[in-house]
Parts: structure tokens; sequence; C-alpha cells
């Protein structure tokens, strides 16, 4: 198992996209931290880590707050000894339908996504720094969007979130790098997670397949060994870098 004995945090991960990460962790041997803002789903979700023999805890965290999050890493040290992956997962999509002309977008809606996507990124990359600075070693991985490479008509807050990701993790990766620890990106493409498919109708999704190399949906299981890759001894000489994973949607 390529994550067997280390420790990751998965903000997010109570359902969606995060949850098919930190189920694939764990079956590479990590010991996951199912940290949302959902604490009954993040809890149902570590029961079922754990019941499919994995080891998994649920800790319910706002990642917009900075006590929030230092008590989620400190919590996860003081549970597991280390902390040795955090994958940046959480934040508003689905939340901010229907799409509206940036013109209509409130100041107050502005912020609350801001405050997710990018505060949150922050907060939690500041609170797992000090325990990965101790230990020598550390793998961080935003979960940004492709949308940053190619638009989406009527998105603006959040595709600026996205792109505000991907500065951060360069910048991080310059910051942090004496330390041993990695700082990389992911940019998955729309992909057909239940909430997606709540918002989307399917003839959307079959456009968006229509444009990729790979014409099927994205489903969250094809994001997962990018995000295993990421987080093993495989890309220990890796950072700063941006790896699209949406089928040969966008190319850059």
């Amino acid at each position: 198992m390529l994550l067997d004995g280390k420790v990751a945090i998965v903000t997010g991960s109570a359902q969606g996209i995060g949850k098919a990460y930190a189920k694939r962790l764990a079956a590479e041997g990590a010991r996951v931290v199912v940290a949302d803002i959902a604490f009954a789903q993040a809890a149902e979700t570590a029961a079922e880590i754990r019941a499919s023999g994995g080891e998994a805890m649920a800790v319910n965290v706002d990642v917009t707050d900075e006590a929030s999050t230092t008590a989620m890493a400190r919590d996860t040290v003081d549970r597991y000894g280390a902390l040795d992956i955090l994958v940046n997962n959480a934040a508003l999509f689905v939340a901010i339908f229907p799409k509206k002309p940036f013109t209509e977008i409130t100041v107050e809606e502005w912020d609350r996504v801001m405050a997710v996507n990018v505060r949150g990124v922050f907060l939690c990359c500041k609170a797992v720094f000090p325990h990965m600075k101790a230990q020598g070693r550390g793998k961080i991985i935003n979960i940004s969007s492709s949308t940053f490479w190619h638009g989406s008509s009527d998105f603006l807050q959040y595709v600026t979130s996205k792109g505000a990701v991907v500065g951060l993790t360069r910048q991080l990766a310059r910051e942090v790098g004496d330390y041993g620890i990695h700082v990389n990106c992911v940019t998955p493409g729309l992909t057909a997670s239940e909430g997606a498919e709540r918002v989307y109708p399917s003839e959307l999704l079959d456009k968006a397949a229509s444009g990729r190399c790979f014409k099927r949906w994205e489903r969250p299981q094809d994001l997962v060994g990018t995000i295993v890759f990421l987080a093993s001894d495989l890309s220990d000489f890796i950072t700063g870098q941006t790896i699209n994973v949406d089928g040969g949607y966008a190319f850059h």
C-alpha cells in the first residue's frame, strides 16, 4: 500500500468527491481524518471506512474559522501522533447555483465564496504547517478547478476563487520547501458527483463530456489516483505544480 502508516486530513470529505478521496487514501493504508462542517455525515463516512478495514475518525471543522482549523490539526496529531497529508477539498460549488452574471453577484455572495474557497485553504495550510515542519515532511494537495484554465459563464466568484488556489499553491511551495513540505494542486473537470448531478441537468454533463478527448462523464473515481500519487512518496520531487484531470477538456 502506497500510504501505509501515513496520516491524512481530507476537508469536505463527508460526501461527494471528498468522500471518494478519503476512502481511497484509507484503502492505500492511510489513517484518515474525515473533516467536514457536516459532522453527522462525516461520522458516517468514517464509520464506512472502518467497516471496510481502514482507520478513520471524523472531525467537525469550519474551514473559515482559524480556531476550528487549528483544533482540527491538533486533534489529528493527538489521535494519531503525526500529520503527513492534507487534502484541501472543502469548497462552495453546488451552493452557489444558480449561476448569475457578475453584475448580479452581491458583495455578501462574493465574500462567502472567498471565505470558504480561499481563506479556508489558507487556514488549513496554516494549521498543519507547524506539525509538518516539526516532522520535516508533509504533502499538501489543494483542489482547484479546471474552470481556472477555460472559464465558465456567469460563475465569476467561483472561477476567481479557484484561480486564487493555484496562486496560493505556487507561492506556498516556495515558502515551505526548506522544511520538506510539498504543495501541489489538482484541477478537476466538471465531475458527476451526487451534488453536481442535483444541479446540472444530464444534458449539460453530456455537453461537457463531448468536449473532452475521453467523451464520457467524469466521476470521482477518475480523480483519486492523482490524489494518491501526490500524497505518496512517488511524487517526492514534485512541488508547486498543478495537474489538470478533466479527460482532456482543457490543455495548458
